[in-house]
């Protein structure tokens, strides 16, 4: 399962790429609008940063077909093939899914709320399909059984589009998704600081090192002996 994060914010990127195995970043609108910055400025500085082979997710603006295949060839053309074209997962946005896979760019079909969605995504060509968990939560029904579905749709009918699992209330709900074998999950720094945000492991952790600043002295370590 690939492990991306759902941000815009060069700084939390650098602290989560120097901590955990990253393969990308995901980004939107909304997201990019909270840098209160150019929007090929922070994606550019992002792809600079996670290198020209890492996932790169970028939103088309764009409310009709033809706009979002022009949104499409504008930012693989701005941040490199590896970019992936978020398209939105509504009639317009199915049919520049098909045009763009013609044309051999990478989509992810996103805003994707049921299965059926999902099913259209992959069927027109979409790499990934980004199931909203936590929004559809809200929705009053269950986000992680709706990612499943998704999931057991595209193998049964031998579908090659991923799972890219977003919008996550908690490590809980990552962790379900890691073990049905999605294709991947995104999440927000906030979430990805849960994923080990345990007492326990703190503690313990504390009780040997004291343990061994009995046997070597305070603030010595094993590379120091």
């Amino acid at each position: 399962m690939r492990l991306l994060i759902d941000d815009a914010d060069m700084g939390e990127i650098r602290r989560l790429y120097d901590l955990y195995p990253i393969d990308g970043v995901t980004t939107n609108p909304s997201i990019l609008a909270k840098t209160g910055r150019n929007p090929y400025e922070v994606l550019k500085e992002i792809r600079g940063f996670i290198g020209k082979e890492a996932d790169l997710h970028v939103q088309a603006i764009a409310r009709d077909a033809e706009g979002m295949v022009k949104d499409a060839y504008a930012i693989v053309q701005a941040l490199g093939e590896a970019t992936f074209v978020k398209i939105p997962c509504i009639p317009q946005g199915f049919k520049a899914m098909k045009l763009l896979k013609k044309d051999g760019i990478r989509t992810t079909g996103t805003a994707v709320y049921t299965p059926m969605q999902a099913y259209l995504a992959a069927k027109s060509g979409a790499s990934y399909a980004a199931p909203y968990i936590n929004r559809i939560d809200d929705m009053g029904y269950d986000g992680i059984h709706v990612a499943k579905e998704i999931q057991d749709i595209f193998e049964v009918n031998k579908l090659d589009t991923m799972v890219l699992a977003a919008s996550f209330k908690n490590s809980q709900q990552v962790l379900e998704l890691c073990k049905y074998g999605v294709g991947g999950v995104t999440a927000a720094p906030a979430v990805m600081d849960k994923f080990v945000n345990n007492a326990a492991i703190t503690a313990a952790v504390d009780v040997f090192v004291k343990d061994f600043e009995k046997l070597a002295g305070e603030g010595v370590s094993m590379a120091e002996l």
